[in-house]
């Protein structure tokens, strides 16, 4: 029997973004259905495994569910979330699909069902209509695809692209001129499927036993220019836990990725060759580190509890849409440090490009900034057009399906731009519902002011480095920007007033000696009596009136400060100088 299910709002796909999404949705009042493939929400935050998450780390970009994502992670996570060194928030899974379970059960307007994929799309016309799925039908005014590889796209044959453009495209700098042995040979980037080990404590670890195909030489000094313990570090999580998402000679897999697109049985098939590739390179680093490392125990909800659901994906099918993400749109402006910002921006990201192809440097035009101490990224913005199919109606995407190039997708696939991008695309279904109008029709600047006055998590349109939410005048700058374009800041810095807020009660206190290697290169040597006295930390900040005093202070001053250690990056990440003495 065939159900049928009407909603204002369908989303499909539980991955980062079409579980914002569903909840942006859901909170703006839409009778909302969001149907997922696995029984975990977050897709490559929790199910694929990404507990280590890149990009918007800087404290004014830590905004929208991506920012109360971070808030209750904060909350609920034992230990602390600095304990990596690839991302200054590392988390167990289970602690993320626990926070968006909650928060999609929290919502009485909000119908989740877990399990199932799509099999049809329904249209009327130019307009899709609904999604037809196993045993149930949805019709919906609005329809989300939030799937992880662009599924719906192609079942409704919406024009969408896969794979690398030229030069002659768009014009972009990275791109290759002409087809070569890099473009044929990794059609999209390599995905990952995540595995976690665990730290024993001594050689009593269950032995992990070779996949199929298993050779040693893939990973033949994957960690040689790191060592064995940064190595593990990379993805540390609080518990002694170890996320292992390696690039280099690790477990990124993407051999004959084509296939993920060619049928059910050929992207079965890639998915297998990539778990047996994951589960050979944990037996590779047991081999050759010692039976003290081990597959962690319980992690996820399934047969091999130690692997994620399913792969990290990088990159899916992109829309065709009415404008398109280039790499020129994430790059700085000459003598900047943001990149242009679209009129009708509606998420912000910042992260380097960054693509993945096993056993191959790839260079792209650099977009990263010294910032805080640390390198960190151009802030970009989203623009709302690149969620919406060139022709067809009925229609949002979230994911990493927007109409992105292949070159700038290294950039707007991570999870913290993705979320914003969802949180976007549901509140603007939402307001297609209110108003009776197609997501083309939508007033752009209705859907800014919705994002930026949200009652329970407004987010960040205008990328600006020293105003966060919580500043007096954060509103009225992000309005003034998107009212005059043109006086937006090349510098990311509005002319408003640093407002120091913070309760640094709960973190450590030390005193030592500054020191200033090159501009936004800090170290800093603890000399109050503690365990650490003896190491020479760098220091870092994620705060911009922080950043600020880091800039002036001379050196071998001494200061007391307020931070915490993390010894996996070798950091003190500093979150109020509470005096500066001689």
């Amino acid at each position: 029997m065939n159900h049928k299910y009407t909603a204002d709002v369908l989303v499909v796909g539980g991955g980062t973004g079409g579980t914002a999404a569903a909840i942006q949705a859901a909170r703006r009042g839409a009778k909302t259905i969001l149907v997922s493939e696995f029984v975990w929400l977050g897709g490559m935050l929790t199910s694929a495994g990404v507990s280590a998450p890149d990009g918007n780390e800087l404290e004014a970009f830590q905004t929208g569910l991506w920012g109360a994502f971070l808030q209750e992670l904060r909350q609920r996570q034992p230990g602390g979330l600095d304990n990596s060194w690839v991302s200054f928030f590392s988390y167990d899974p289970r602690v993320g699909a626990e926070i968006f379970a909650d928060w999609a059960k929290e919502l009485p307007n909000l119908q989740w069902i877990s399990g199932k994929t799509p099999l049809e799309v329904l249209r009327q016309g130019d307009c899709i209509t609904g999604v037809r799925f196993a045993d149930f039908t949805v019709t919906a005014k609005i329809i989300l695809d939030g799937t992880e590889l662009g599924d719906l796209l192609a079942l409704g044959e919406v024009p969408c692209r896969w794979g690398w453009e030229l030069q002659s495209e768009w014009g972009e700098p990275s791109a290759p001129i002409v087809p070569n042995a890099l473009t044929a040979r990794y059609p999209v980037q390599s995905p990952t499927w995540v595995v976690v080990m665990q730290d024993f404590g001594e050689s009593i670890a269950p032995e992990i036993l070779p996949a199929p195909h298993y050779d040693p030489s893939l990973f033949t000094g994957a960690w040689s220019d790191y060592g064995a313990e940064k190595f593990l570090n990379y993805g540390r999580s609080p518990d002694g836990r170890f996320m292992i998402n390696w690039p280099i000679c690790g477990n990124d897999y993407g051999k004959k990725a084509d296939r993920l697109i060619e049928s059910e049985i050929a992207r079965r098939e890639f998915e297998q060759e990539c778990f047996w590739h994951s589960q050979n390179f944990a037996h590779f680093i047991q081999t050759q580190l010692g039976r003290r490392y081990g597959l962690a125990t319980g992690v996820f909800p399934s047969v091999s509890p130690a692997f994620a659901l399913h792969p990290y994906y990088r990159e899916s099918r992109r829309l065709e849409g009415l404008i398109t993400v280039c790499e020129q749109d994430i790059l700085p402006l000459a003598g900047g440090n943001v990149a242009a910002k679209f009129d009708d921006a509606v998420a912000v990201g910042n992260y380097a490009n960054d693509h993945h192809y096993p056993g191959v440097k790839f260079s792209l035009q650099p977009k990263s900034i010294r910032w805080g101490g640390r390198w960190t990224g151009t802030p970009f913005t989203i623009p709302y057009r690149c969620l919406i199919p060139k022709s067809t109606d009925g229609l949002l995407v979230c994911e990493k399906n927007i109409s992105v190039s292949h070159i700038a997708n290294g950039a707007t696939r991570l999870q913290p731009v993705v979320m914003g991008i969802g949180q976007a695309a549901g509140m603007a279904a939402a307001l297609c519902c209110e108003l009776e109008c197609q997501p083309r029709d939508l007033p752009v600047r209705k859907l800014q002011t919705a994002l930026l006055t949200d009652e329970r998590s407004p987010a960040v349109i205008v990328p600006l480095f020293n105003v966060t939410t919580n500043h007096p005048e954060w509103l009225n700058w992000q309005i003034h920007y998107l009212e005059n374009p043109e006086a937006y800041p090349t510098s990311g810095n509005c002319p408003a007033l640093l407002v120091n807020q913070y309760d640094y009660s709960n973190l450590d206190c030390f005193i030592g000696i500054f020191n200033r290697l090159d501009q936004q290169d800090y170290r800093f040597s603890i000399i109050n009596p503690t365990e650490f006295s003896h190491i020479t930390w760098q220091i870092v900040t994620l705060r911009s009136h922080i950043d600020k005093q880091l800039q002036v202070l001379p050196q071998q001053q001494k200061l007391t400060v307020w931070g915490n250690l993390n010894s996996s990056g070798h950091w003190l990440l500093v979150e109020y100088i509470d005096e500066v003495s001689n």
